[in-house]
């Protein structure tokens, strides 16, 4: 009997897995899983790598602070008696000493500090101003050059005042016929014309950036003294055009309550910073100024510096 042959035949499968089912959507899905978790994690690594960077900043800054300062009890045994002579006419009372010492203690390290005027305090604020900056500018050569020779250390500079207390409201005249040229508060004083700028201090004091400004000088007790004009003026522009450091100048004015001081203050530091009166010191917080053509003037709104003449007629 015959047997024919016999073939097994393969048939691929039906359910094969066609292209872009199941399986490559739950690989999509993993990598999805992956790239989230990814994200997830650099953004969280650099989260906490900036704020323990910025931690860092802050206690290295602290610790700088804490090192270029004196030490508490030295600080306020210092103050405590310069206060306790603080009797005599002229001199600062234990208030007006005790709140530019509060921002003394509080400025970032080192901290600048200009001067005009050589007074009792002079020695204090050098001393206060531990590890910092302290320059002093006054009108008399030969005391500068005493104070030098007993205190070699001290950095400071005579200059020659032009100005008279009678001339006012002639040079407030001045500058605001000058306000848009010579007497803009942003400015390089070292090539001004202006009648109330100083011009004539070395170089580098208009490129240092200050943290605080004190005006106790130069003389302005009648009309043949130079008055505080000038100085005041020269604040103003200083902490307007600086470059570099905080971005607020601290400027203190004594005898804020004389004509000159008063109306100088209202013109060049403006009432919209100031920040407080302590006895016969006015207290000013000035921010930086950006030189805009299209802005000219100290204030926001003008001071009302109106002389005597010009109300009378």
């Amino acid at each position: 009997m015959k047997t024919s042959a016999k073939f097994i035949v393969l048939h691929p499968s039906v359910h094969k897995t066609a292209a872009g089912g199941p399986t490559a959507a739950s690989h999509r899905a993993w990598l999805a899983v992956f790239v989230l978790f990814f994200i997830f994690s650099f953004a969280f690594t650099l989260l906490t790598t900036r704020d323990a960077a910025s931690a860092a900043k802050a206690a290295a800054s602290a610790a700088a602070r804490a090192k270029s300062q004196l030490p508490d009890p030295i600080f306020d045994a210092l103050l405590h008696y310069a206060a306790a002579n603080a009797t005599s006419s002229g001199r600062m009372s234990s208030v007006e000493m005790s709140h530019i010492a509060s921002v003394l203690r509080g400025c970032a390290a080192p901290c600048n500090l200009l001067v005009f005027g050589l007074t009792h305090e002079t020695l204090l604020w050098k001393s206060l101003n531990h590890k910092g900056r302290t320059v002093f500018v006054d009108e008399s050569a030969y005391l500068i050059s005493k104070l030098e020779e007993k205190h070699p250390s001290i950095e400071a500079y005579d200059v020659q005042f032009t100005t008279k207390v009678s001339e006012l409201y002639d040079l407030i005249e001045h500058y605001k016929g000058e306000v848009t040229k010579e007497c803009r508060p942003v400015q390089n004083l070292l090539f001004s014309d202006c009648k109330l700028a100083i011009n004539d201090l070395p170089n580098h004091i208009y490129d240092v950036a200050w943290d605080a400004i004190l005006v106790d000088g130069p003389r302005g007790y009648s009309g043949a003294a130079p008055g505080r004009m000038m100085a005041v003026f020269t604040a103003g522009v200083l902490a307007r055009s600086k470059r570099g450091g905080a971005r607020e100048t601290h400027v203190f004015v004594h005898e804020f309550e004389r004509e000159v001081e008063r109306v100088c203050s209202d013109e060049f530091l403006c009432r919209e910073n100031l920040v407080e009166v302590k006895d016969s010191l006015g207290h000013f917080v000035i921010g930086k100024m950006e030189a805009d053509r299209r802005r000219f003037g100290f204030c926001s709104v003008s001071g009302a510096s109106v002389s005597p003449k010009a109300k009378s007629t």
